[in-house]
């Protein structure tokens, strides 16, 4: 009985290992006082962790966040490491969309002081899934400031998700295109549970007509060389 218990538990720790293993977020400098953060989910109760993509931007009146990572435990990790490393917080953050891998830290963000965000159906569609919810809202493409910096959210149509925004910062060029973005790391449409595939193309043609000029362009997943080419190859991958 004994021996069977054991081999039993010996099958069973390594998976009972990797719940309890929480993955440690990266952060790589994009330009300037903007920064990529790297973190990574389960899409699956069985796959292995999948990379996702954050933005933050250091500026003088605090640090503005994109999407948080995929993870409360990550999202502290940023939090801790931002004030660590430049004696600052998170004082914004605004979701690209409603799912998980974009909006599980809110929580973890309002503890800190951060003022969370997303448009008004990211918040309708995140409530009917049972996800984290910002604070606060906006019912059409806006305009932020914090201190020197300037961002505006633009819905060009339903593509991934009803709800996906993308989020421009003009005066450096910078372009965070959540998951409506494919990398040129891949030729999958990913999860389409709630696209509008027949819309998709249409999108990212509204996302290059008004963005078409950015530097740099931040997929919700895996690496964002390329520039506006991720843009074609988008428009590739859906067709």
């Amino acid at each position: 009985m004994k021996f069977k218990l054991l081999v039993l538990l010996l099958m069973l720790s390594p998976r009972l290992f990797a719940q309890k293993t929480e993955p440690q977020i990266i952060i790589t400098p994009l330009t300037k006082n903007y920064y990529v953060v790297t973190s990574h989910g389960y899409p699956d109760k069985d796959s292995e962790p999948y990379p996702a993509n954050s933005l933050f931007v250091v500026t003088d009146a605090g640090i503005v966040l994109i999407d948080t990572p995929w993870g409360e435990a990550q999202t502290q990790q940023l939090i801790d490491t931002v004030e660590k490393t430049y004696h600052k917080k998170i004082v914004l953050c605004i979701a690209t969309h409603f799912h998980d891998d974009k909006v599980i830290g809110f929580d973890i963000l309002k503890k800190a002081g951060t003022k969370t965000y997303s448009s008004t159906l990211t918040y309708q569609l995140a409530k009917k899934e049972h996800n984290k919810l910002p604070e606060f809202t906006f019912g059409h493409d806006t305009t932020f400031t914090i201190g020197s910096l300037t961002l505006k959210t633009y819905f060009p149509g339903e593509g991934h998700t009803k709800d996906n925004i993308v989020v421009w910062f003009p005066n450096d060029l910078v372009l965070v295109g959540g998951c409506l973005v494919k990398s040129l790391d891949t030729d999958s449409e990913g999860f389409i549970g709630d696209a509008n595939l027949k819309n998709w193309s249409t999108a990212i043609e509204n996302v290059i007509k008004y963005y078409g000029h950015a530097k740099y362009i931040i997929p919700g997943h895996l690496g964002w060389q390329g520039g506006v080419e991720q843009l074609s190859h988008t428009m590739d991958v859906v067709k």
